[in-house]
């Protein structure tokens, strides 16, 4: 079990007395003395009876909250939760790195969040991600769905917070969020012209490393694996003439392309695929890669 995952745990135990009302959270486990920033957190009804309960974590700016940007912050998958990012990308605090014991997780403050110029709400969704829950049985939901919900969330958490109305807004995010982010803007930017609302004062949106076409993107690790030279030019070459340009959907009657990707994918299966720079948790990354994988 990873440690974020058993953070999550001990939250739902410690927040499950408090979120329901948008409480400020003072103290959380592993954090040594009071948060020296202000922490929020609680659950927005959606639907006409509220029987999507979306659940947040909202972070005031460390700088001047009432003119700073209001970003909302969307985790990718789909279905990861917003504590991903509170912890280990952009928040105030974040998990120490060490090995699990069974006690608590130790967290320490950064230096890097981006709460020290912005106003953040880290959002759970959809619906199963992280503490959001539906009181009754849904249907299978879609992006398009999603949107509508998360714009709901939006309107719903301004009309509780009317003091963040004038604010600018961004909608940001990452992975997954690249689906999400634009459509959800557009739908804002509708929903600004449609009685009766305060409209949401929006100014852009912030993606990082965004899925925006699998298919595509897949593909085009290829060439940036060679660009790269984690692969030879040999094996590029062979990828490009047996695959033409095609190589995670691979038809099965092509067996010259299906051999080729076989020896791609010796190259780089221990590659950390989301920053080939870092290691891939495994300190046996080295060994057992095929020759042809260097210049």
């Amino acid at each position: 079990m990873s440690l974020i995952l058993k953070f999550l745990l001990l939250l739902l135990f410690f927040l499950s007395h408090h979120a329901y009302s948008g409480s400020i959270i003072k103290f959380l486990p592993g954090f040594d003395g009071p948060l020296p920033f202000e922490l929020e957190t609680g659950y927005i009804g959606i639907g006409e009876e509220e029987e999507a309960q979306l659940f947040y974590y909202f972070i005031k700016s460390e700088n001047n909250p009432k003119e700073d940007p209001l970003l909302l912050w969307l985790n990718g998958g789909p279905g990861c939760s917003s504590l991903t990012a509170l912890l280990s990308e952009i928040g105030p605090v974040a998990l120490k790195s060490e090995v699990y014991n069974g006690s608590v997780p130790s967290m320490f403050s950064t230096t890097y969040s981006w709460t020290k110029v912005a106003n953040i709400i880290f959002l759970d969704q959809p619906v199963g991600a992280g503490f959001s829950y539906s009181r009754t049985s849904l249907d299978k939901t879609s992006d398009t769905n999603e949107v509508k919900m998360i714009h709901e969330f939006l309107q719903k958490w301004l009309s509780k917070h009317p003091q963040f109305i004038s604010n600018p807004f961004y909608a940001t995010g990452d992975s997954y969020a690249g689906m999400i982010v634009p459509v959800l803007v557009d739908e804002i930017s509708k929903g600004n012209y449609i009685c009766c609302n305060p409209p949401i004062n929006l100014q852009g949106y912030v993606l990082g490393n965004p899925i925006t076409h699998d298919q595509v993107e897949l593909d085009y690790r290829i060439p940036f694996v060679h660009g790269m030279s984690l692969i030879s030019d040999e094996l590029y070459q062979s990828l490009k003439r047996f695959c033409k340009g095609n190589y995670y959907n691979v038809d099965p009657r092509n067996t010259k392309c299906l051999k080729v990707v076989q020896e791609y994918h010796k190259c780089t299966d221990k590659i950390n695929i989301h920053h080939i720079l870092f290691p891939n948790c495994d300190d046996t990354i080295t060994q057992n890669i095929a020759p042809d994988c260097f210049w």
